[in-house]
């Protein structure tokens, strides 16, 4: 079972490998005149945005960790806090009415 296992690791590898080179070489120097990949430099880029963007294996330790506990002290709020924290992370993150605006017309009374 484990050299089963082995070759369809390969084989998924070298499948994404030629779809990244065949996404790239078809895109990429067409549009922006960027060079073509090899096959062995498709594989080093999926590696890199593996290791960059995807971790090493799993759903990652903190992600499930820290959604678990947001949720939890979601849960723990009343109403009222749960609305003062939606105001809070909306003027924090840039949208939604600025403090002092009106909400039904968009600007200061």
């Amino acid at each position: 079972m484990a050299p089963l296992a082995l070759v369809g690791i390969l084989v998924f590898t070298a499948l994404g490998a030629g779809v990244v080179r065949g996404l790239w070489n078809w895109l990429l120097p067409a549009l922006f005149g960027w060079p073509v990949l090899s096959f062995w430099q498709a594989l080093a880029l999926l590696a890199l945005c593996r290791i960059l963007f995807g971790g090493f294996g799993g759903r990652g330790f903190r992600r499930g960790y820290y959604g678990r506990h947001m949720a939890a002290r979601w849960q723990a709020m009343t109403p009222e806090e749960r609305e003062r924290f939606r105001q809070r992370m909306s003027a924090r993150c840039g949208f939604g009415p600025a403090p002092g605006d009106s909400p039904a017309t968009g600007s200061a009374p």
